[in-house]
């Protein structure tokens, strides 16, 4: 394998409900504390869902510069903070890269309806002349990657992928892209969120969301009191290298990015199989790995029952009932659209790092028929390989490989 074929992690960021930063949200997962509870970001009394996954403590002064304050939302501040730890832990100073090797390639979703809330309250508030509902969003998109690369310097290619949770892979899958194309490093990952009030009736219509006001009965993947998913915001930025380019500067490698595919769903109304089996074994089959190689899963964990029993019925199909633990550390952070899943490659990539893996909070008994080994108290073992699995809203199916580094 060459190695344009061999992309690596170095640098991992993360803004998430349980943790602002990589150790503290690490710390808080492995110990099984929960960042859902009443959304504060706004008054949310008057809905049906009052609780959501909000990053604490954040104070964007103190971590990003004054001038980028006005020029961004909520979400963009998320990332960039994210992005600049992603790149500290690296240890790579981007000044020193050739001029065009690095880039930026990320995943937002939910984010433009915070971005689309402010320039309607401008609009009702000062009647002048605003953008469009439509054009807030492909605005929040580029501005959410550009700034970035404005402030990091990276001049190499940008891009934004827009597949809701299964953006966090995909942009992953994209940077790789790139890396095979001739850049030598690419910022990708994920940091998303909607806790606004546009956003939430928006993702109040998809009738997915819980509605229990409790926050250790509102989300419960796989569990047979399951009535939904409790969103959030966050993600996890990530520092994907050639792994040549790596050696040479000298990295620290946190895992090998050995496999990844994507798949769609059958439309409405036409018959076939979910897509999500098939995007993991295309993955295994990439990363040239059996199942039995496989040392956990991080599931996708939708909270809903009919797509809970589904991605049950996938994993059994590939590794047999209860043959795989399955870990659902987003039980501590809601659904985070398009971070999600960005967020779970960092977990898989700290517990290769660290040999444990992490609990699930507020485990009750499984759904009929949901036959896996969930992980519900925190396990210390050897992880040389995860599986992490990823569906967005609209039929989007992602599965990622990662290896340990070698």
């Amino acid at each position: 394998m060459s190695s344009q074929d061999t992309a690596v992690f170095t640098g991992i960021g993360v803004a998430a409900p349980n943790g602002l930063g990589t150790e503290a949200w690490w710390s808080a997962t492995l110990a099984g504390e929960s960042g859902i509870a009443a959304v504060t970001r706004f008054d949310a009394s008057g809905y049906p869902a009052t609780l959501a996954g909000e990053v604490p403590d954040f104070r964007a002064e103190d971590h990003i510069p004054n001038r980028l304050i006005p020029q961004t939302d909520h979400m963009t501040r998320l990332a960039l903070t994210a992005a600049a730890e992603a790149i500290a832990d690296a240890g790579v100073d981007p000044a020193e890269l050739p001029e065009y090797a690095a880039g930026v390639v990320t995943a937002a979703s939910a984010g433009g309806f915070e971005f689309g809330q402010r320039e309607l309250e401008a609009l009702w508030s000062k009647g002048g002349q605003h953008v469009s509902a439509y054009q807030s969003f492909a605005w929040f998109y580029a501005v959410n990657s550009g700034q970035i690369s404005i402030r990091h310097g990276l001049r190499g290619p940008s891009g934004v992928l827009v597949s809701e949770q299964a953006g966090g892979l995909d942009a992953v899958a994209q940077a790789r892209r790139q890396l095979r194309k001739g850049s030598s490093l690419m910022v990708t990952g994920g940091v998303d969120g909607a806790i606004c009030p546009w956003g939430w009736a928006a993702q109040l219509t998809g009738g997915r969301i819980s509605t229990e006001d409790d926050p250790a009965r509102a989300y419960l993947p796989f569990g047979a009191d399951a009535s939904g998913h409790v969103p959030g915001e966050g993600g996890a930025m990530l520092i994907l290298e050639d792994a040549e380019a790596a050696t040479e500067r000298g990295a620290r490698v946190y895992g090998r990015l050995a496999g990844y595919a994507a798949t769609f769903d059958p439309g409405p109304g036409r018959k076939g199989d979910p897509g999500l089996r098939r995007a993991a074994e295309i993955a295994l089959e990439q990363a040239g790995l059996t199942p039995s190689a496989v040392d956990v899963v991080f599931a996708d964990a939708a909270g809903v029952p009919e797509l809970d029993r589904q991605e049950a019925d996938a994993i059994t199909a590939i590794f047999g009932a209860g043959a795989v633990p399955v870990a659902v550390p987003k039980s501590m952070t809601g659904r985070l659209s398009a971070g999600g899943a960005s967020l779970d490659l960092a977990a898989a990539l700290l517990s290769i790092r660290d040999g444990v893996l992490p609990p699930m909070a507020h485990a009750g008994p499984l759904a009929q028929g949901c036959e896996l080994d969930l992980v519900t108290t925190i396990r210390r073992q050897p992880v040389r390989t995860a599986l992490v699995l990823a569906r967005g809203h609209g039929g989007f199916n992602a599965a990622a490989v990662v290896t340990a580094p070698e």
